[in-house]
């Protein structure tokens, strides 16, 4: 990240976020005054996006990724903790305020096909954001939306503007779907497994229409994604999850090269390797998958990691910096930063 964007204040700050639900209890449960059980969604999430950088946030399914970036959204409410815009606290807004907010921090969904409407041409689904704004001038409206339809690279003849999205192609229905971001200007943009869902043909050019978007429209991107290799390929800097907590954070390319926690660790030897003659020892995460309901003391990746010790069933450990912008949450992370070597995470393709 040059230092000359580090000047700004970051756009997106979040301080000890956290967001639980309560589930529903049955009937004798009720009757017999048991507490509601709660799922920890996010738990005391920290972390910074700062102008024209591109975050990505790491994990397994159900580690909190998306929950954050609905989140910072305002999608969900916050149950605990402050989400800072600029150094303005936007937790709570409404009004007129959160309809500003919205209009300059967009989200990029997983599924194109469930997030158009399938009974709404393109040009009505582009056009649509623009009329919640306020935007009532048809002339600007259509100007808006041609140009939008230009930055992803798709055509903007009245014939494809007029099809519906069961006519289109994923890939074409993904573009679609960032055009709609981009038709109010936004100055974020939080990008939920983007590729995810697309044939691996298409992948490589909405990545790069991405990074190309930031390039040019100097736009700060959350991308979310469960995908080293897209991880390393699309971002600045990583946040690893685990049970909705940040257990590692840094830069991608010294994070992938050198993890400093466990479960990082064993995510990215998890990775298959491209180099089929080159021979390593598989690390194969083991153990039980805590509860999101009940996450008890101690460190929460205890019950999976091999260096477990006793310190680490009692004691939640602290984020230590292992190295300049380097943060890990492991009671042995200055270990586990000295045990890794100059062949460590290269076999994860990096595309370029």
């Amino acid at each position: 990240m040059p230092d000359k964007q580090r000047e700004n204040s970051e756009f997106i700050e979040t301080i000890n976020l956290s967001k639980f639900y309560s589930l529903k209890q049955g009937f004798f449960k009720q009757l017999l005054g048991h507490d509601l059980d709660q799922v920890f969604a996010v738990d005391n999430v920290n972390l910074k996006l700062y102008p024209g950088e591109i975050l990505a946030l790491v994990g397994e399914s159900g580690s909190g990724k998306t929950t954050i970036g609905k989140l910072i959204t305002l999608l969900e409410k916050t149950t605990k903790g402050q989400i800072k815009h600029n150094g303005l606290d936007v937790t709570n807004i409404s009004g007129s305020n959160l309809k500003s907010y919205r209009k300059k921090v967009q989200m990029i969904f997983q599924n194109p096909y469930e997030s158009l409407d399938p009974r709404k041409t393109i040009y009505s689904s582009l056009m649509e954001p623009l009329k919640i704004q306020g935007f009532s001038n048809k002339y600007e409206i259509h100007e808006k939306v041609i140009e939008s339809m230009k930055q992803v690279d798709l055509d903007h003849s009245k014939n494809f503007l007029n099809r519906f999205p069961h006519d289109l192609s994923g890939g074409q229905l993904q573009r679609i779907s960032i055009a709609r971001t981009l038709v109010l200007s936004p100055s974020i943009i939080v990008a939920d497994e983007p590729v995810s869902m697309l044939d691996v043909s298409v992948r490589s050019g909405v990545m790069n229409l991405i990074l190309n978007l930031r390039d040019k429209l100097k736009i700060s991107c959350i991308f979310i994604t469960h995908d080293l290799s897209v991880a390393r390929y699309m971002s600045d800097n990583i946040c690893v999850m685990y049970l909705g907590s940040i257990l590692e954070k840094g830069p991608t390319e010294q994070i992938i090269l050198r993890a400093a926690h466990p479960y990082t660790r064993m995510l990215i030897m998890a990775v298959p390797e491209y180099q089929i003659r080159r021979k390593r020892n598989r690390v194969r995460i083991t153990g039980e998958v805590l509860s999101v309901k009940k996450i008890p003391k101690g460190c929460r990746f205890h019950t999976r990691c091999p260096m477990v010790k006793e310190i680490c069933r009692l004691e939640n450990p602290p984020s230590i910096e292992v190295s300049p912008e380097r943060w890990s949450s492991c009671h042995f992370s200055a270990e586990v930063y000295e045990m890794n070597n100059s062949q460590f995470g290269k076999h994860i393709l990096k595309f370029n």
